[in-house]
């Protein structure tokens, strides 16, 4: 939300004193919730520029506020009066950009939801039931802060972006991987290993480190005996086979 204050123009047609009031009523709604409201009846006097106060104002207000009532939007299709005045100088502000939404219109007359034809394709805000005003100005009031009462939340992350940027990581390679530190350490002189060694070794979880032991064992590259001991009891113990040794010979793992 913009911390600047919105400046407004309210344009209408002078129906009668009580249309008047009404719409002097408004702008004193909008002044008194943060919104630099413009209107002819507080700015100009005998002898002013209407014309020239119009064209002013509509060049630098944010928003334009655009109370239809029949009179006003039969004024603004024949391009009659002030109302017909403005018209052509918005008119010329949306030809010459296409996506301007600088216009609220805004519906007074009872019965109907017209508007001026060249705002049809305008959202417009009903105003023709007083009794419903209070929620009506809260919703004008927010689209000129641009502070809507439900707002689209920010867009969260991917959550497969962790699993896309980390493969699955292959069962393969990560038992050629504990193979050839088994080699290694039987090149140093170790002949047999406990679980607690493979596991280390894999450094992943405990069960991941069963299912791999058990798939060597299943391709024979290992072998595992039991181990008496009069402190600990019996154990497990784990030994690379003949064939896991011709392996890591035939892929370089050891030199002569």
């Amino acid at each position: 939300m913009s911390t600047s204050v919105p400046k407004v123009f309210l344009s209408y047609s002078h129906d009668n004193a009580e249309h008047k009031q009404w719409v002097l009523d408004l702008a004193t709604r909008l002044v008194n919730g943060g919104i630099d409201a413009r209107i002819d009846a507080w700015s100009l006097g005998a002898g002013d520029d209407l014309p020239h106060f119009m064209e002013t104002q509509l060049a630098e207000v944010d928003r334009v506020i655009m109370v239809c009532t029949s009179n006003y939007v039969n004024k603004a299709n024949k391009g009659t009066g002030g109302v017909g005045y403005e018209k052509m100088i918005v008119t010329s502000s949306l030809m010459s950009r296409i996506d301007d939404n600088k216009i609220i219109p805004i519906i007074r007359q009872q019965g109907t939801n017209d508007v001026p034809t060249f705002l049809k394709s305008k959202l417009y805000i009903d105003f023709s039931n007083d009794k419903e005003f209070e929620a009506v100005i809260d919703d004008l009031m927010r689209a000129v802060h641009g502070s809507p009462l439900y707002k689209k939340p920010e867009l969260g992350s991917n959550p497969y972006q962790t699993a896309e940027s980390k493969p699955a990581e292959s069962k393969t390679d990560k038992q050629t991987e504990l193979l050839k530190a088994m080699v290694e350490r039987y090149e140093l002189g170790t002949n047999n290993f406990y679980f607690q060694d493979l596991h280390n070794m894999l450094n992943c979880s405990r069960m991941f480190a069963e299912v791999h032991v058990e798939n060597l064992l299943e391709k024979n590259l290992i072998n595992s005996s039991i181990q008496r001991s009069p402190i600990s009891g019996s154990v497990t113990v784990y030994s690379l086979t003949s064939n896991a040794k011709k392996m890591a010979m035939q892929f370089g793992w050891v030199t002569e």
